[in-house]
């Protein structure tokens, strides 16, 4: 996060889906560095039964009190569940099929507003006219005579947008109809097809199995990510993937994925 120049003051919920060591063991790293840097306003973490007890372990032992508080948020990763709904995104977990109980997780961005269509904007206008178009609603007067109507003066929405990462899992078809359609699809790919044995024995997916997977829930984009450190060449995990389903590129450090509905 430093070394791109991410603040951390701008993180405000994560995310663990599960709890090999992997996935959270660099957390109290983060949290330690958010007090230092005088961090005061709340964190919300979300996250299977038994991070609570890893996190509060460590602060008693280190007789540590953060400068802001964190709000857990456990989960049963078997079951599907809403963690977070307001007015912006909502979150869902999505049950995974992994050694330990696993979630992905499930973003969809809420309805947008209209667009302001700013050449049209008159002089007499108020913040609360401007508010009330963007709703599509029509302003009016005192005797209920519309003076600006909403059609006239904005744009459709930009197109809200989903976005689905599947963390650590084999191969599993009991997510397909939660992410059916889906813009954006982060899966695991730990393995080549070569080594589908390893995967199977260890509960994970080959490059080729998240194609797949991207293929049969018809997603726009597939992101592969959590590769074996066996492999010198995620060329190779590209390719293999990509035989399956065309649209797809490798997770690494420091790249951008626009997500486009």
């Amino acid at each position: 996060m430093q070394r791109f120049d991410v603040p951390q003051s701008k993180i405000s919920h994560i995310f663990i889906s599960h709890l090999h060591g992997d996935h959270y063991l660099g957390l109290m790293g983060l949290l330690f560095s958010m007090h230092l840097n005088k961090r005061t306003y709340d964190l919300h973490l979300y996250a299977p039964f038994g991070l609570q007890e890893i996190i509060l372990l460590q602060l008693r032992y280190s007789k540590s009190v953060l400068n802001f508080n964190i709000h857990f948020h456990p989960f049963e990763p078997t079951a599907q569940v809403i963690l977070l709904d307001d007015e912006v995104v909502k979150v869902e977990t999505i049950p995974l099929n992994h050694k330990l109980p696993c979630a992905g997780f499930l973003f969809r961005e809420k309805h947008k507003m209209l667009n302001l269509n700013k050449t049209k904007l008159q002089d007499g206008m108020l913040l609360q006219h401007i508010a009330l178009l963007k709703q599509g609603i029509d302003v009016k007067d005192e005797t209920g005579r519309v003076i600006y109507k909403s059609a006239d003066y904005t744009l459709p929405p930009k197109p809200s947008r989903s976005y689905a990462y599947c963390s650590d899992t084999m191969w599993n078809e009991g997510m397909v109809d939660q992410i059916k359609g889906i813009d954006l699809l982060y899966h695991e790919s730990t393995f080549l097809e070569t080594d589908r044995d390893k995967a199977l024995e260890t509960k994970h997916s080959t490059a080729r199995q998240a194609a797949a997977m991207a293929n049969l829930c018809g997603a726009k984009k597939l992101i592969l990510g959590h590769f074996s450190a066996r492999y010198r060449d995620l060329n190779d995990m590209l390719t293999e993937a990509q035989a399956e389903f065309e649209n797809t590129v490798l997770a690494i450090e420091g790249e951008t994925t626009h997500i486009v509905a």
